[in-house]
């Protein structure tokens, strides 16, 4: 590590960190301070924090969140939303936890068609009319959205930021991790719904006059402006193929979603000034102060040394290291995001795996994978949709607080990634 400098920005992420949780100023104003800090003793500087690949503001992430809020802002106007809420909740016949499976279901096979950060945004809208139609408290579902998004997002290639940095590092194919995570995110999504039903069981509460209400209600005529759905559901299918075709067409997926909001503003009627309205810009403040945070451990080799002393502790044992990853790394990117952490992570573990004599598909980039994007679940800001979900229902007025969220998160995760050490070791070395 780099002598006061790296102690300093020890001190730096932690006081930030503590605000956060303690909600004692804001956490978009906390994760600026603290981004401040580290550039003012030297942690980072200007170059690294905005220009840097590995250790700066990860402007993918920035941009296609902007251009997805876009797309979802002129998709909000036509009344979509709303003929979804009304028809998910008379296909539920209204009762709650009927509700929430029918959001993890569809929230958990989204994430892992096009991201999870993608879905929520999708989602998160319908969630909040679901729950003021039925008179519900908004918070309980739209973390349990959240659980399915990061378990959903474990499925595929595309589902979650991390996994894309590990098909590219060790040479994975989509229908590799289909094969590799899928089954075990199909099973973690049927364990979330029987823990949802347990961890939320005193917000399921029937109202009988409210359900009567809403299934006498009929959604075609929730649609205000039917030429604009058109054109806002047919730019989103050409960003999810643009999605899909990144291997084959090398466009980021943040270049993606900026075409396609750019080509949805331009065709349909819908006033620029408006739809930028709709962009959740603290959100994204917030993300550029703890990118520029963590760039700071990066920079000062804290990061680095943990992850280190992580392969040192791993060796060549391999079961021990696999299930040494995924715990550890479930801890990690509980504290400081899983984007970065796996950033940071993918070249030591290259290496451990060509010390090992493993291919691309060895089971320690399983072991990264499972736990960075199952670790992101722990903490309020462990992953890139917790923090969407968070700043939408702030925006809405329905706030979610840091340790409502993670007293839930940590239950969450402790269970599945216990369940995803027992699957790895079954599959991998029990049953090989």
């Amino acid at each position: 590590m780099n002598g006061w400098q790296s102690w300093a920005a020890i001190v730096v992420f932690v006081t930030t960190y503590g605000l956060i949780i303690s909600e004692k100023i804001h956490r978009v104003a906390a994760a600026l301070g603290g981004a401040a800090l580290m550039l003012a003793i030297g942690a980072t500087d200007d170059a690294s924090a905005f220009y840097s690949e590995h250790s700066g503001v990860d402007w993918n992430v920035i941009f296609l969140l902007m251009g997805m809020m876009m797309i979802v802002g002129v998709l909000k106007k036509t009344g979509m939303f709303e003929y979804l809420a009304i028809w998910s909740v008379k296909r539920a016949r209204a009762k709650p936890f009927r509700v929430m499976v029918m959001l993890i279901v569809i929230t958990a096979f989204a994430s892992a068609m096009l991201d999870n950060v993608t879905t929520v945004l999708l989602i998160a809208p319908v969630t909040l009319l679901v729950c003021e139609r039925l008179s519900l408290p908004a918070a309980p579902f739209l973390i349990a959205e959240v659980f399915a998004s990061n378990i959903g997002g474990t499925a595929t290639l595309v589902g979650d930021p991390p996994n894309i940095i590990i098909a590219s590092r060790a040479g994975l194919s989509f229908n590799d991790f289909l094969v590799h995570l899928a089954p075990l995110s199909a099973v973690l999504t049927v364990v979330l719904i029987g823990l949802c039903r347990f961890l939320f069981r005193k917000s399921f509460v029937y109202d009988e006059a409210r359900a009567a209400e809403v299934m006498e209600l009929e959604e075609r005529e929730a649609i205000k402006n039917p030429r604009m759905l058109v054109q806002g559901l047919v730019v989103l299918a050409l960003v999810v193929v643009g999605f899909v075709l990144h291997p084959v067409l090398h466009y980021e997926p943040s270049v993606v979603a900026l075409l396609g909001a750019g080509l949805l503003i331009a065709i349909s009627t819908a006033e620029t000034g408006e739809v930028l309205g709709e962009v959740e810009w603290p959100t994204l403040a917030f993300f550029a102060g703890l990118f520029i945070m963590i760039g700071g451990l990066i920079e000062t080799g804290v990061i680095g040394e943990v992850s280190t002393a992580l392969a040192e502790a791993i060796g060549d044992n391999e079961l021990g290291g696999s299930m040494l990853m995924l715990s550890s790394s479930a801890v990690l990117s509980g504290i400081v995001d899983n984007i970065p952490y796996v950033a940071t992570m993918a070249p030591i573990t290259s290496d451990l795996v060509q010390a090992m004599g493993g291919s691309g598909d060895h089971v320690m980039w399983w072991a990264l994978a499972i736990g960075a994007d199952l670790g992101g679940n722990a903490t309020a800001i462990g992953a890139s949709a917790n923090v969407v979900v968070l700043g939408i229902a702030e925006r809405n007025r329905q706030p979610i607080t840091f340790w409502q969220f993670t007293k839930y998160g940590l239950v969450v995760t402790a269970v599945t990634v216990g369940l995803s050490l027992l699957y790895v070791w079954l599959r991998y070395f029990a049953l090989a």
